[in-house]
């Protein structure tokens, strides 16, 4: 199939939630790698959908910071320098995890005015690109990740 989308939650969702955060999130992902030019055939990317509670205990155990954030991104591969590519042959590329945490979307989309698919639109991209080597932690990988970011979502048009 390509890529891999697991939905867990915390608590019940309707069928016609998980189908959207399931479609969404398939396509978001799919297009972000498709724009980075990837083998959306070749690829797995598992996306997991939870709540503030369980992101709040990942980015202390992981970023040791407190409290919930948006997404994290967990990549299979660690990057130096350029952004590499690493392929086993008859293998899928697996990339890595991104975790968002519906309630701290839901929260920023209203903050914001926007939809909540334009919200986990921005989430997904932003934790694609983090499975593919790009930060932002200095100022000029920071314009790099922003610029591609914002092309792929000016493309998507969510």
């Amino acid at each position: 199939m390509g890529i891999e989308i697991d939905v867990i939650l915390e608590s019940e969702i309707s069928n016609s939630q998980r189908e959207f955060l399931v479609s969404t999130a398939r396509e978001v992902v799919r297009f972000a790698l498709e724009k980075q030019g990837r083998d959306t055939q070749n690829s797995e990317v598992s996306v997991l959908f939870t709540g503030d509670d369980f992101i709040a205990d990942l980015n202390k155990q992981y970023r040791d910071e407190d409290g919930p954030t948006d997404v994290l991104s967990f990549p299979m591969m660690e990057f130096d320098g350029d952004i590499e590519e690493v392929s086993i042959p008859g293998l899928p590329d697996i990339l890595g995890d991104i975790v968002i945490s519906l309630d701290t979307a839901s929260r920023q989309a209203d903050a914001h005015g926007k939809t909540l698919r334009q919200e986990l639109a921005l989430l997904l991209v932003h934790g694609t690109l983090h499975l593919l080597g790009y930060d932002h932690d200095e100022p000029q990988k920071e314009a790099v990740m922003w610029a591609h970011q914002d092309a792929i979502l000016k493309a998507l048009n969510i």
